[in-house]
């Protein structure tokens, strides 16, 4: 029988680990990436409870991926809500079934902090993770995700130049 990921509240001192799974994350999923960048953003909210949680997601002791809980507040979802902001398995480590086992510990975790709904976004492109999304209760809605980069003194991820 195969083993069951095991997870762990990421620390600062987690941060080159994590930095190095960002980078492959990116890169899987076309998103720019700036290592420097990436780590003021990851340390300013490892150094800060009240914008969320990182777990290190692990085959026994190795860490082989990782996902992101922001925490945030909605109107609409009645309260407390989160963003998967970020999840990732590396490639040895996707098809097992390990999809499922973090979502359900993700949600239990969220519920502790007594959130009451979770959002997540996905590539278009990304299908296999659009069907375990799917298949674990999350749902397309009729809605677009529509950002705008408004900070003036920190560059958009990917731009030499501000926009």
């Amino acid at each position: 029988m195969p083993p069951e990921p095991s997870f762990r509240l990421a620390c600062e001192n987690d941060a080159d680990s994590l930095l190095g799974m960002m980078r492959e994350y990116y890169a899987f999923d076309g998103h720019a990436f700036d290592p420097d960048r990436a780590r003021v953003a990851l340390l300013g909210f490892l150094r800060e409870p009240s914008f969320g949680r990182a777990w290190l997601i692990c085959d026994e002791a190795t860490p082989v991926g990782y996902l992101v809980l922001t925490l945030g507040y909605s109107l609409e979802y009645l309260g407390r809500d989160a963003f998967i902001d970020e999840f990732y398995f590396r490639e040895s480590h996707r098809g097992r079934g390990w999809g499922k086992q973090t979502l359900a510990f993700v949600e239990d975790q969220a519920r502790a902090l007594r959130v009451r709904s979770i959002h997540l976004e996905v590539v278009r492109q990304n299908t296999g993770a659009k069907e375990v999304y799917r298949k674990n209760g999350y749902a397309d809605h009729d809605h677009y995700l529509m950002s705008k980069w408004i900070e003036r003194s920190f560059l958009k991820p990917g731009s030499d130049a501000h926009e």
